[in-house]
């Protein structure tokens, strides 16, 4: 959802607000909005919004933040929409089949370039099929064979390479985050809160240490798969405080 370009047709069309199906909720609280989860956990989309400013959350609503998918669907089948029982989509939009490798080769123009799997200590151990196959975490699909399971630890884009490893070297004690934008207003150096590094992923509890728009993050206890530029969101209970993109 690009905001940016929603607010610009909304002013040329004199509209005061822009409202979206997102589950989340947004208080003002003395003239300082807040971004809250929806309230339906199961598909709370606050993850996907800290992005936004205090401007653009000022003429923002979330018709659904309070209701659940259930009550949604009731609504809309009360009022006969045609799509009220349409099952959920789980997938980008654009990529039904869910092949998104030959989607980016068919709008980029490029093929895929394959490169070298190598281990901790930097030994070529076999070949890849192209780095966009694989997420940091991945054990399934590698086609390595080995005594103990294999995961993919680190992907290197600029040498090609894709690092493998054991379970317990996916985990790690802090990541920086940089490009942080605090949607719910931020003004310590220093922040206790919980951060979550992939949208369905669980709420880590850390301590969060800033220097203008980059974000140093010690976990209270190892976190596993941190993968670069997945978004690293930040969260006080129910409110979102930002988020920013892994370094």
């Amino acid at each position: 959802m690009k905001f940016d370009l929603l607010y610009k047709k909304a002013k040329i069309l004199g509209c005061d607000y822009i409202a979206t199906g997102h589950y989340a909720i947004i208080k003002e609280i003395n003239g300082q909005y807040e971004l809250h989860k929806g309230a339906d956990a199961s598909k709370d989309q606050g993850y996907v919004l800290y992005r936004l400013t205090q401007e653009q959350l000022a003429h923002t609503i979330f018709p659904l933040g309070y209701l659940s998918k259930n009550e949604v669907r009731k609504i809309a089948e009360d009022n006969g929409f045609l799509n009220a029982h349409k099952p959920d989509s789980q997938d980008i939009c654009f990529v039904p089949d869910g092949d998104y490798t030959k989607v980016i080769e068919r709008f980029s123009g490029k093929q895929i370039t394959t490169g070298d799997f190598v281990d901790t200590s930097g030994n070529v151990i076999g070949k890849h099929k192209g780095i966009i196959n694989y997420t940091v975490g991945q054990r399934k699909g590698l086609g390595i064979s080995s005594q103990n399971p294999l995961y993919v630890c680190k992907i290197n884009p600029q040498t090609l390479d894709i690092m493998l490893g054991h379970r317990e070297d996916l985990y790690q004690n802090k990541m920086i985050v940089k490009d942080v934008n605090w949607v719910s207003g931020v003004s310590e150096n220093q922040i206790k809160c919980s951060v979550k590094i992939r949208y369905r992923g669980p709420e880590l509890p850390c301590t969060v240490y800033l220097d203008n728009d980059i974000a140093s993050v010690i976990f209270d206890t190892p976190a596993r798969a941190i993968t670069p530029g997945q978004s690293a969101v930040f969260y006080n209970n129910d409110i979102i405080l930002g988020g920013g993109i892994i370094e």
